[in-house]
């Protein structure tokens, strides 16, 4: 979906996973972000989909997905009363998740993703999960609201390194990120360009 001279295709690298991530994309991300990160993310997940909405509460298809995993559904979003994935031991990570997740998670500025969980009757009533983040997100061409703020590729990489710790999950994520890291290097070389 971009030029050839952007393109990240060659650094595409998907991985198989058993949980499922349902990335519920915001109509303006979908619409302004020709290769945002929650494109690039369902890019480098065979077991992923994009759901396109503001309000989920009589979403089809996301009702199908919550059906078929009733029990074992989840929304990634930060709060009190998540689930806090760093700080679980694999037992209890196995015992909460069980072993086929589905994790939903929300891809669009904060403000819109706070939004689309005020609408979302259906979303509200998932259990959440969490991490501690320690890093800084790397995406430095795009102001994060606070420092510590992932971009949604960010988040999941930080998820699966945490469920393989876990024993969840046995996938190798030493790429995952590559095809973002090699965006912002051409974002980055393109404005030092600019810039001369």
């Amino acid at each position: 979906m971009r030029p050839s001279s952007t393109c990240i295709c060659e650094h595409i690298n998907p991985l198989q996973t058993k949980t499922r991530f349902v990335i519920l994309m915001h109509p303006k991300e979908y619409k302004q972000e020709r290769i945002g990160t929650g494109r690039m993310t369902n890019l480098q997940l065979q077991n992923s989909e994009i759901i396109v909405g503001v309000d989920f509460t009589h979403n089809t298809r996301v009702n199908e997905l919550l059906a078929e995993a009733e029990d074992s559904s989840f929304l990634l979003f930060p709060g009190a009363d998540s689930f806090n994935l760093s700080t679980s031991n694999p037992g209890e990570l196995k015992t909460y998740l069980g072993d086929s997740p589905h994790i939903f998670l929300i891809d669009g500025t904060w403000p819109w993703a706070r939004k689309m969980l005020k609408l979302s009757k259906n979303l509200q009533q998932l259990n959440r999960v969490s991490f501690d983040n320690t890093i800084e997100s790397k995406f430095i061409i795009k102001q994060q609201p606070k420092p510590l703020c992932l971009s949604t590729i960010e988040s999941v990489y930080t998820v699966l390194k945490l469920l393989n710790a876990g024993n969840l999950e046995q996938c190798v994520t030493k790429d995952f990120l590559t095809p973002f890291e090699r965006m912002i290097q051409y974002q980055l070389d393109c404005h030092s360009m600019r810039m001369q």
